[in-house]
């Protein structure tokens, strides 16, 4: 379910906005001077799988000899861990 709900209602009610959105799973697009600006909308699981990341991964650009230099200074540079007392 969808609502339409005016930025000034938004923020003086924004409590009850959130507790809707949370509990009851409500979307809110809020506008200002009648323009949506933006939608207050439950938190969704990522879009991005295991394999999808596996995916992007394997056909990315590969780093060049510039950025693993670049990384290795940057671990050397790095203060040594503290010792663990147990």
């Amino acid at each position: 379910m969808e609502s339409r709900i005016s930025a000034t209602q938004a923020g003086r009610n924004l409590s009850d906005v959130l507790n809707r959105v949370h509990y009851r799973g409500e979307v809110f697009v809020v506008e200002r001077g009648g323009q949506p600006i933006c939608r207050i909308e439950p938190v969704g699981p990522s879009k991005c799988s295991a394999r999808d990341l596996a995916h992007l991964l394997q056909t990315g650009p590969k780093p060049d000899a510039e950025f693993w230099e670049e990384l290795k200074r940057v671990i050397e540079s790095q203060p040594p861990m503290p010792e663990v007392p147990w």
